[in-house]
């Protein structure tokens, strides 16, 4: 069963707590690594440690005096720890602090991504077990084209969640990167130990080479990788839309006891829950560009990508993290009507099976361009008139006399199209 879906979990990474919790973590650690270096006192580590804390508060209170964030946050901690505050920044450059702490905030969102994403891809395996040899006419350009099933729809929906997964974790790794390297990268006023003590204890890696800050890129990939995901989450809950459509009626979103579906007309059952996740997709898409911008900056560094972040890392995780939820929730409770599948299987009189007559026709000797020819003339004729494709083919001398009535049955069998339905399965590991 899906709960319901409460922020809190992702939200709680995202708030002014986290962050300076965050934050004061780092400048900690930075203190207990320089001791171990010399630079610190003893004593005054023990003083940090246990007076070291902030109010909320009053550190937006100081901003907005002193229009930067970092400060007013070390101005706060100063108030509580008395002298021993010198030490606390020692050779440090905010960005030091910002970046590193939002490595640690980066990746937390990723693993809950990461948790919501493995329940989502479970859940389509059920499904596509479930419907492996359910008969559904396949589409191509919205056109009826030949039959697949709707368990070999779900199994390539979990493939590519695989994927999603794969590219998910690649990038996690990717952010998962802090420094505290001083004001240009160089390490000039600290020893890289400190660095490497810091995010050991984090459980991040140095970045290798920095400048003032963690390069962007890093963070472009993690926002692409977001888009990606919301992408495919787009995709398939566009084509559960259009299998709800009246006139498909394949698929349907669970309706519950009392919930409506318009204002105006009360037989309206619609796809919302698709209809959203299909919407936020794109805001997901927008921050992606917009991550994408930020990886060009001034020389060391500046800040134009700082005001843009604050926006579109939070946003990015709580929408995929919701989308992830809800369409959970869409597939775990998805209302399948195999009927319908097969009303419209039969909706074009066999005239999904031409592809095989074709076929048969070219291996009995005919040139394809002839069989072709025969093929679509009785084909054409079912679409103008309405008239059984299998019925115009039999009455066609041309193909009797190539086939033999007795052979051209086989060419209309409905099973023909699934039996390779478990080599499928077995290839994207749904056994």
């Amino acid at each position: 069963m899906i709960e319901r879906y409460t922020l809190p979990e992702m939200g709680a990474i995202w708030t002014d707590q986290a962050k300076f919790d965050a934050w004061l973590k780092i400048e900690i650690l930075a203190c207990e690594a320089q001791e171990k270096m010399g630079a610190v006192p003893a004593e005054a580590l023990k003083e940090i440690q246990e007076k070291a804390q902030f109010d909320i508060r009053r550190v937006l209170e100081i901003e907005e005096t002193t229009h930067h964030d970092v400060i007013a946050f070390l101005t706060n901690v100063a108030e509580y720890v008395g002298p021993a505050s010198r030490f606390i920044h020692l050779g440090m450059t905010s960005s030091d602090l910002l970046d590193t702490a939002m490595a640690s905030l980066m990746r937390q969102a990723g693993l809950l991504l990461q948790e919501k994403l493995e329940q989502l891809r479970m859940v389509v395996a059920r499904r596509a077990c479930e419907f492996k040899m359910t008969p559904c006419i396949g589409r191509s350009h919205g056109i009826h084209a030949e039959v697949t099933s709707f368990g070999i729809k779900l199994a390539v929906w979990y493939d590519e969640l695989g994927r999603c997964e794969k590219r998910l974790a690649e990038v996690i790794e990717t952010i998962s990167v802090g420094q505290i390297s001083g004001a240009v990268g160089t390490f000039a006023h600290l020893d890289p130990f400190v660095e490497e003590y810091v995010c050991q204890k984090l459980g991040l890696l140095p970045a290798p080479a920095s400048t003032q800050i963690i390069q962007r890129d890093r963070y472009a990939a993690f926002l692409s990788a977001l888009a990606l995901i919301g992408s495919s989450l787009d995709k398939f809950a566009t084509e559960l839309r259009n299998l709800q459509r009246t006139e498909i009626l394949e698929v349907e979103e669970f309706f519950s006891a009392g919930q409506k579906g318009s204002s105006a007309m009360p037989h309206k059952r619609n796809p919302i829950t698709c209809e959203r996740v299909a919407g936020m997709a794109r805001i997901l898409r927008g921050n992606a560009l917009a991550g994408m911008e930020n990886v060009a900056l001034w020389h060391e560094r500046d800040i134009t990508h700082s005001s843009v972040e604050r926006i579109i890392i939070p946003d990015s995780t709580i929408a995929l993290d919701y989308m992830l939820h809800k369409f959970t929730g869409v597939m775990d409770k998805l209302l399948v009507y195999p009927e319908n599948m097969m009303k419209n299987i039969e909706k074009t009189n066999g005239l999904i099976f031409s592809q095989q007559l074709l076929l048969a026709l070219a291996q009995s000797g005919i040139t394809r361009e002839d069989a072709y020819a025969m093929v679509q003339r009785n084909a054409m004729q079912a679409w103008e008139k309405g008239s059984d494709f299998q019925s115009n083919v039999r009455a066609d001398e041309e193909i009797v006399k190539a086939l033999g009535q007795e052979t051209i049955t086989g060419f209309f069998d409905l099973e023909r199209n699934l039996r390779h339905a478990d080599t499928i399965f077995k290839r994207v590991g749904l056994e």
